[in-house]
């Protein structure tokens, strides 16, 4: 079911709890939402529909892709970049990996590794940022 989007950054810097088979019903609410908001946004975090669970969504090319207690394993290649926020106004400056590579759980609660390059490395960046209470 698509969610309002969260605007309240006290709420959004507060660090996520980890995720239970019990979330696995927000990937679906992320999708929607995602989906709501194509026009705007290539990724969410649970925290901004209003749960605090380390549980993100972005677009891996026309694939949304859900991860459950993603852990940043390693990135190599900084750069600086400008970012927007679905939740917040205007863009800010921040620094990213070219390539990064995340553990996880899936929408099947089965434990994965990905290595992600180029943009879809920089949204999972922002939406991992998202869990830790940093907002960009």
């Amino acid at each position: 079911m698509e969610k309002k989007i969260v605007r309240d950054v006290l709420f959004l810097s507060q660090v996520s709890k980890p995720a239970s088979q019990e979330d696995l019903y927000l990937a679906k609410d992320l999708q929607d939402t995602l989906l709501a908001n194509r026009e705007t946004c290539v990724g969410l975090a649970a925290n901004m529909i209003g749960v605090q669970k380390r549980v993100i969504i972005f677009n891996l090319g026309l694939v949304p892709m859900v991860m459950f207690n993603p852990i940043l394993l390693s990135y190599k290649g900084p750069y600086e970049t400008e970012e927007g926020c679905l939740s917040l106004t205007g863009v800010r400056t921040t620094i990213r990996y070219e390539t990064i590579t995340v553990s996880y759980r899936d929408s099947k609660w089965q434990e994965q590794t990905i290595t992600l390059t180029g943009f879809p490395a920089q949204i999972c960046q922002h939406e991992l940022d998202h869990l830790e209470g940093r907002i960009i």
